[in-house]
């Protein structure tokens, strides 16, 4: 048979004192002297009391937590961001829920409305892939629950956005392979609905047409950029008539699944193609050759989406205005791309 739930009259029963006075000791109440709050205090632990979370959050309509949403908690770039939220919240006496939308926007939707069902004082997430509507999400803007975005944000949704700067990741990466003497470099970008693949092509573009080399679409493919995408692109691309001598990836995962595909095919990387990617995953540094990439501040960009929230969800009146923060990348240079 399940015991019931000890109680504060049930310390208070034990000690034989008012609830009351158990109820402020428990609450470190200065006028209850510290003795007295540290005897309740061992009882209650003895007793196995658990605080009723749920009716102060009755009281004060808050449940002092944040919800995240994640593409994929798998990646070095996501779990580094979590970590950074994590580090804000927890000094701030927030708990963190995590999710991983997997890409999918059917699942980010029902994550969302679980966050919002739950009360969530507030969320932080990065978009999916295959999301291209947002109603899942004003459903938190409209009812003016604090949402803040981070690497990729929708521009219809008025919120605080933390984002790096993918535009001149980019271009030092594309600029990069020039300087190494490359003159025909393909593209494997991502999806455009999401802004941060536009931008990296926008920056691949551009430092292409200020090296003065002809820009050929043959050479520019969009994909999901998973292992199988990765593959299959690279396939297409050796098979050209005109072979690239490098190619700018859009992610780390693409990168890899490149070089594994070139090293069977005895195509020496960087020798005949050099190869960049995006994000420096741990990977990146331990295949062979290592993988030249674009570092991202995810510890830092998790901190901030997390001060800005919490900033949001403890502030008594709606923001007018709303931050996009622009962190800054850095190229790592490895010897997938060095030939100089």
């Amino acid at each position: 048979m399940q015991k019931p739930e000890i109680t504060i009259h049930d310390i208070a029963k034990k000690l034989n004192i008012s609830a009351s006075t158990v109820s402020r000791a428990l609450k470190d109440n200065p006028l209850i002297s510290e003795a007295t709050r540290k005897k309740i205090k061992k009882a209650a632990e003895e007793m196995g009391y658990r605080p009723n979370v749920m009716a102060a959050n009755l009281r004060t309509k808050r449940t002092n937590t944040i919800g995240v949403i994640v593409p994929l908690i798998n990646r070095h770039f996501f779990s580094s961001v979590i970590s950074g939220i994590e580090d804000v919240a927890y000094k701030q006496g927030f708990a963190v829920t995590i999710s991983q939308s997997n890409d999918n926007l059917e699942k980010e939707s029902t994550i969302a409305h679980t966050f919002y069902s739950n009360r969530v004082d507030g969320l932080i997430l990065s978009i999916g892939m295959e999301t291209q509507s947002y109603d899942h999400l004003k459903l938190f803007s409209e009812r003016n629950i604090p949402l803040v975005f981070f690497d990729r944000v929708v521009d219809e949704i008025p919120s605080h956005k933390i984002v790096v700067d993918d535009f001149g990741g980019a271009y030092r990466a594309t600029q990069h392979l020039i300087t190494q003497g490359r003159k025909r470099i393909a593209h494997i970008g991502g999806p455009l609905n999401l802004k941060i693949y536009t931008r990296r092509e926008e920056g691949y573009r551009q430092a292409l047409k200020d090296a003065d080399l002809p820009i050929d679409d043959q050479l520019i493919l969009h994909n999901s950029l998973t292992r199988e995408d990765g593959l299959r692109a690279i396939k297409k691309i050796v098979n050209l008539k005109e072979r690239p001598d490098a190619i700018f990836c859009a992610n780390d995962t693409t990168a890899l699944s490149t070089i594994i595909y070139l090293n069977e095919k005895r195509i020496n990387v960087p020798e005949e193609i050099a190869i960049v990617g995006f994000s420096n995953e741990p990977f990146s540094e331990l295949v062979t050759p290592s993988i030249t990439t674009v570092k991202q501040p995810g510890f830092e960009m998790g901190q901030k989406a997390a001060e800005l929230l919490i900033k949001q969800i403890n502030s008594k009146t709606k923001p007018t205005t709303f931050e996009t923060i622009t962190m800054k990348t850095e190229l790592v240079i490895r010897n997938s791309s060095k030939t100089k």
